[in-house]
């Protein structure tokens, strides 16, 4: 699908961080504005006027920021499972078969224990779900271990399809 939101970069500013040594400067170059854009709007379904790899940018930013703060059950706990079954799709599409993986194995458990997952929580209840789904410990533990390369994947494919995720003036 083509975007029904296309930021405006400087094409400068593009240059300089597709030439940086920290990709993370292009990363957050191109998915700042979708952030902003959702936060100006108040409302997910900003997420259907997006391309499919800016779905994925956005997307992958919020479940990122979960679980490296939290994991995958804060994740859960904060509502945000939604995002997740277009991922593995997604990530497959860029080549990276092991997130895509670990986002899939997410959901399966979540699937499988999904009452007890969606209950709210009290704060001892929420500390409790960490000693009750051990399982979440290795998942955590590999999405920590390959976030970096994924971002990576996704910053080479926004650079060699920027008329995706940028207008650049």
């Amino acid at each position: 699908m083509k975007s029904l939101y296309l930021p405006e970069i400087p094409t400068e500013a593009f240059e300089h961080a597709l030439a940086s040594e920290d990709k993370g400067e292009l990363y957050d170059l191109l998915v700042q504005p979708l952030h902003e854009e959702l936060y100006r709007r108040q409302d997910f379904t900003f997420l259907d006027d997006l391309s499919e790899g800016q779905q994925l940018m956005l997307t992958y930013d919020y479940v990122q920021m979960q679980v490296m703060q939290g994991g995958f059950i804060q994740l859960i706990q904060n509502g945000y499972i939604g995002l997740l079954p277009q991922l593995p799709g997604w990530l497959q599409a860029l080549g990276d078969m092991e997130m895509a993986q670990i986002i899939d194995d997410v959901l399966k458990v979540y699937v499988l224990n999904r009452e007890m997952l969606d209950k709210k929580t009290t704060v001892e209840e929420f500390a409790q779900l960490y000693n009750e789904f051990k399982e979440f410990e290795a998942l955590d533990e590999r999405f920590r271990e390959l976030n970096s390369k994924t971002n990576n994947d996704i910053v080479k494919y926004a650079s060699t399809h920027i008329e995706e995720f940028a207008k650049l003036v």
